[in-house]
């Protein structure tokens, strides 16, 4: 029986699973990978207190960091991966891809999230090279360059809202006539007048060179094709929470993100919290997901010491 099992390796998992070695709980980590959605990404600019960092070396250096603590108060399994939970009155079960399941007091769950991704000819080609699904990790590296953002939803427009400040010009898709988006956001990105919208817009393909020189689109009502000359796409078309494995056991909202509340990030069972991407929390970035971690492990904490003295 452990203390505290954490589900999950990226910035949220490593953050929690270090804060609570420090505290002594008796922790569990299970992840199947290191470092999360941004594992993939060239070069990360706002990781705090570092300047420029790739996916792979952010992967390891939580990965170098949780494990200076593994040992009698963090037991770390890898690569497992959770595929059940099962809360109880008095412990939560987590069904493993192998093994036996793990027991513990408490859970905190940080499996994150998937992007969802832009399946047209060259966009697999050029991931990373110009076409990216992260505007806060990659955004500067635009700066004076035309750029496009495909979606319209909030995501997308304040994708868009950030890349102004810097790019040369921002054309964002929209396969629709309509926005997802709220008022607000739109009303600021459509009176910036380095912003231009496209409406009834499916994107056919990503072309490019070493990189990314532009976005071919038709116009779904007249059937015209067109090429935009572009050096950056960003790809705001919503995020898929790997909560599957969670079946019914905890509330969700209408995308399957799990709800929290946002002051304890405990979750709709009294033993079980979430951290991240896999919430639905209002932002998801790699700082807020590691402190949203912290804030839940300091909670988690106080909840188990307090039930062992039976306050």
């Amino acid at each position: 029986m452990y203390e505290l099992a954490i589900i999950g390796g990226g910035p949220a998992g490593a953050a929690a699973a270090v804060y609570a070695a420090r505290k002594r709980l008796k922790t569990v980590m299970i992840l199947e990978e290191w470092g999360g959605q941004s594992g993939v990404s060239t070069d990360i600019q706002n990781w705090i207190g570092t300047p420029s960092i790739s996916g792979a070396d952010l992967a390891d250096s939580l990965k170098k960091h949780v494990m200076q603590y593994a040992g009698e108060f963090l037991t770390i399994l890898s690569p497992v991966r959770a595929t059940g939970l099962t809360p109880k009155d008095t412990s939560v079960e987590v069904a493993l891809s192998k093994g036996e399941p793990v027991v513990a007091l408490a859970v905190l769950i940080t499996t994150g999230a998937n992007r969802r991704k832009l399946e047209v000819k060259g966009a697999a080609e050029y991931d990373q090279k110009g076409l990216t699904y992260c505007a806060s990790c990659d955004g500067p590296l635009f700066a004076d360059k035309d750029v496009a953002v495909i979606g319209g939803g909030n995501a997308a427009f304040e994708t868009a809202l950030q890349l102004l400040a810097y790019c040369k010009t921002v054309t964002l898709f929209n396969r629709t006539d309509t926005f997802r988006a709220d008022a607000i956001s739109v009303n600021a990105a459509l009176a910036n007048p380095k912003m231009r919208v496209v409406k009834n817009s499916e994107i056919l393909e990503v072309v490019g060179e070493t990189f990314v020189t532009g976005l071919r689109w038709k116009d779904s009502l007249t059937g015209k094709e067109e090429l935009l000359p572009v050096e950056g796409i960003f790809v705001e078309i919503g995020l898929i929470p790997n909560t599957a494995w969670v079946g019914s056991a905890l509330e969700m909202n209408a995308v399957k993100q799990i709800k929290v509340d946002p002051r304890t990030h405990q979750t709709s069972h009294p033993r079980v919290w979430a951290a991240g991407d896999c919430t639905d929390g209002l932002y998801h970035q790699n700082n807020i997901a590691a402190g949203d971690a912290v804030k839940a492990l300091e909670d988690i904490y106080m909840s188990l010491r307090t039930k062992e003295q039976g306050i």
